[in-house]
């Protein structure tokens, strides 16, 4: 008799994990605990941009390094090896929070939400004082989040499903 692997998620490979559904005083909650962290996130990637084409240019011409050539080449993977686990850690930090990492370079992200019953977030990105646009999922378009969702209601009050 043959027996099956044991597995984490089930059988159609979809984790357990419960989908998170924020409401919109959470998220602006959440909002100062998340900008620190896309602001790491953001300062990381983008020391990871100006190191690959060093780290391409020393690592071409390793062969014909000097020692002090050798070194920084050595550096710069270090310096590499330590940003990219760092990025990770921010990203899974989010990822933790139920905030997703929609775009690294612009610390854009999205807070999960349920709007008229369909999939939504609540969008945001450095540079932005506050929590101001939402979209549904799968759209490209930011739409303002209108006012009576401001005004001491949530956004489950007037149009999410729990």
């Amino acid at each position: 008799m043959k027996s099956s692997p044991k597995r984490a998620s089930d059988a159609q490979g979809k984790s357990k994990r419960k989908n998170i559904n924020l409401d919109l005083p959470t998220a602006r909650q959440m909002l100062p605990y998340v900008r620190s962290i896309v602001t790491d996130v953001v300062q990381t990637a983008s020391r990871l941009t100006e190191l690959s084409p060093e780290q391409a240019v020393l690592e071409d011409s390793r062969r014909s390094l000097n020692w002090s050539n050798r070194q920084r080449r050595y550096h710069v993977q270090d310096e590499i090896q330590r940003a990219q686990a760092n990025l990770l850690l921010a990203v899974s930090e989010l990822d933790a929070l139920g905030v997703k990492l929609a775009d690294e370079n612009n610390g854009a992200v999205e807070f999960p939400t349920r709007i008229n019953g369909r999939p939504a977030a609540f969008s945001w990105q450095l540079g932005e004082d506050a929590l101001r646009f939402w979209r549904y999922t799968g759209e490209e378009l930011r739409r303002p989040i209108p006012v009576d969702w401001h005004s001491g209601g949530t956004v489950s009050r007037y149009r999410s499903e729990p």
